[in-house]
């Protein structure tokens, strides 16, 4: 996994958004282990602290868990996984609509933006 991370927005839920993601797709099935915490801060340039805290929440929500010794690891809850992917698109997406409202573009020519730029 490749973490895009935008330095100038909070780093700890970009973290666990891009997991979930992972986790929501399949790409990191039930019981995988994850990279270490050190690793991933290492791949994503961030502080281990950060890293830890993006884990912890994740564990919070079911998406993951650890074995003492042993690490991090995928947990058995996909359906969670992609229910804050879902919630995180809908709001990018109410947030895009919103930022095109203020430039007085409307839905429509929105749609028709979007269409033109998938090309």
């Amino acid at each position: 996994m490749e973490f895009k991370i935008d330095k100038s927005l909070p780093i700890c839920p970009q973290i666990c958004d891009q997991i979930s993601a992972c986790i929501a797709t399949g790409e990191f099935p039930p019981d995988a282990k994850l990279l270490s915490v050190r690793e991933v801060a290492v791949k994503a340039g961030v502080n281990p602290n950060t890293v830890q805290k993006s884990f912890e929440q994740l564990e919070s929500k079911g998406l993951i868990y650890s074995i003492r010794g042993s690490g991090w690891f995928v947990g058995n809850n996909a359906y969670r996984a992609q229910e804050q992917v879902d919630t995180l698109a809908e709001a990018k997406t109410k947030a895009y609509f919103s930022a095109m409202a203020q430039l007085g573009f409307n839905e429509e020519q929105v749609k028709i933006y979007i269409k033109e730029w998938n090309k």
